[in-house]
């Protein structure tokens, strides 16, 4: 392996001719499918914000970097942790559900599927200076139309999205 380019953040490794991107420092990732369930029915949360490769705003999962800074901490303890500050949701459980690649073809990053339950909202959320992040929280009978309405609207989605289908994912 070599390493062609190395930025802050990401990196991009040659391998027997194959080129793929890959995060510096074996930094993490943990997406957080945030589930209220609530009087009101079933929700999930989901996070709206701009994405620069994509030149528009995309709804996701919440999600954040484990160790980004450089701390030795779970990844559910950084998922409670961004889905907070994200979202202004603490979870009573967090519990892990397994690693997951992104796109294997381009890029060697992974990251974990973290289920979060037991929602108390304690603040705005909005994530750090300069993210703006929107916070959607939509009753899962309504989240087809939702997303349908958000993509005829210019939102990208994120693939990420496809977790509310998985059989099971859901069911706690």
């Amino acid at each position: 392996m070599t390493r062609a380019w190395e930025g802050r953040f990401l990196a991009v490794e040659v391998r027997d001719g194959w080129e793929y991107a890959a995060r510096t420092r074996d930094i993490g990732a943990a997406v957080i499918l945030a589930l209220d369930r609530a009087a009101d029915g079933d929700h999930v949360l989901l996070v709206e914000q701009y994405r620069v490769p994509l030149n528009r705003r995309c709804i996701e999962l919440p999600a954040g970097l484990v160790g980004d800074e450089g701390e030795d901490e779970p990844v559910e303890r950084a998922a409670a942790r961004e889905l907070e500050e994200e979202t202004g949701y603490r979870a009573a459980r967090v519990e892990a559900l397994g690693v997951f690649h992104s796109s294997p073809g381009l890029t060697s990053e992974a990251f974990t599927v973290v289920r979060a339950t037991g929602l108390t909202r304690v603040g705005e959320g909005g994530g750090i200076a300069g993210e703006d992040i929107r916070v959607h929280r939509v009753a899962l009978t309504e989240l087809t139309d939702f997303l349908a309405a958000r993509r005829a609207e210019g939102c990208a989605m994120d693939a990420k999205l496809l977790i509310l289908l998985g059989a099971g994912m859901t069911a706690a």
